[in-house]
């Protein structure tokens, strides 16, 4: 029984020396020191328990059990954090109840109840930390297939702990942890596991999160928020290949924001990053799902309308062009303008989207120089796409 302890405290701190040397290069981010300081937690309280009838009760029965309750909140917190779903009531909720928890099973223990009470009371107790991260994994339909998974391992958890209260109460104090027979041999295999499945679940769910803010870093543009040119480059490309493939209409749009240049020189570049933010903000609302909306560079921005054709594209881009024109934004010293140039034709393999591009320029530069703040087509391209 304490060799079983003793690993169980060195799997928790070989966890985190681990942890901790593959992660000495990254700058420590909230979950991952709340999930650092449960391991520490969680190997102290088993470090206790191996003084069971050595050390006084008090010691290796509550404290013991108040830091595992610990360790328990901790680690689903952890978990929780991550899915960006620890928000300042969550914290509360979890500071409240942990409180809760360890006051009542002091209680338990001076009112001098049997274990089995103990037990029934810590299982349940223990479930309760686990059900709401697991259910959050398991319910949020944007989660990844590898959460899923942890909420439905995490669930069966919560099952065993169920099932070990009911146990209890029918045959007493033979599920406890220092009781001979094959209930404390499953016990001691399902304290495995949950170590194993805690560990491993949080490191490979911080990697994955790591390689989305990774993938979100490479393909959006910091400053907007939304797709930069490479991305915008390549799912435009990947996009007219399946229109060519149906035979659909495809729409170029490419605009930037007039005098831009002069709202930099007057107002300062703090407020020429703002406009460019709100403007993609404002941009982004009016487009539907399936348009691809990215910027090129600068003032520069491009939008990508499949299978829309002249008449509709068209109504697109006055909209836009009309919606900036009569929008105050509110924290801005000022309102602007936006010429776009734009062409529509019909996708075929032969497609380019350097071509769309050369001719949608064309049609801005007309648009500039009739006096901006207006919508041009290039007419040009439809004529050598279709002809």
């Amino acid at each position: 029984m304490k060799t079983v302890f003793i690993s169980l405290v060195f799997g928790h701190i070989f966890t985190v020396i681990l942890i901790r040397a593959y992660r000495q290069n990254y700058m420590k981010d909230r979950a991952v020191n709340m999930f650092y300081l449960s391991k520490w937690v969680q190997a102290i309280a088993w470090f206790m328990l191996i003084f069971r009838h050595t050390a006084p009760d008090f010691f290796s029965i509550t404290v013991a059990n108040s830091f595992l309750f610990i360790g328990a909140a901790l680690e689903t917190a952890s978990f929780l954090v991550l899915q960006k779903a620890f928000s300042k009531q969550i914290r509360n909720l979890y500071i409240g109840y942990t409180t809760i928890t360890i006051i009542g099973f002091v209680s338990i223990y001076f009112s001098g109840v049997t274990e089995t009470t103990r037990i029934i009371y810590a299982s349940i107790a223990t479930s309760l930390f686990i059900l709401y991260p697991a259910y959050r994994m398991i319910s949020d339909r944007q989660a990844s297939s590898l959460q899923h998974l942890m909420g439905y391992l995490y669930s069966i958890v919560v099952i065993s702990l169920w099932f070990r209260a009911v146990f209890a109460m029918y045959f007493g104090d033979i599920v406890g942890l220092f009781t001979i027979g094959m209930y404390q041999t499953f016990t001691f295999l399902s304290l495995y596991l949950i170590m194993i499945l805690g560990n491993t679940g949080f490191v490979l769910l911080s990697k994955e999160q790591a390689d989305v803010d990774l993938i979100r870093i490479a393909s959006y543009d910091d400053l907007t928020g939304i797709l930069n040119r490479r991305t915008f480059m390549i799912q435009s490309k990947n996009c007219i290949y399946g229109l060519a493939k149906k035979q659909q209409f495809v729409s170029y749009l490419l605009f930037d924001i007039d005098h831009y240049k002069a709202i930099n020189d007057t107002y300062g570049h703090h407020i020429g990053d703002r406009v460019l933010r709100d403007m993609a903000i404002l941009v982004t609302e009016q487009l539907e799902e399936q348009a691809i909306f990215g910027r090129y560079g600068g003032d520069e921005f491009a939008i990508l309308l499949p299978d829309t054709d002249e008449q509709r594209s068209t109504q697109i881009a006055e909209q836009l062009r009309s919606t900036i024109e009569h929008h105050r934004f509110h924290a801005l010293p000022l309102s602007y303008t936006i010429s776009v140039g734009m062409v529509t034709v019909l996708a075929t393999k032969d497609t380019q989207l350097g071509t769309l591009y050369q001719h949608s320029d064309r049609a801005l530069y007309e648009a500039k120089y009739a006096g901006r703040n207006r919508v041009a087509r290039s007419l040009l391209a439809v004529q050598e796409e279709s002809g």
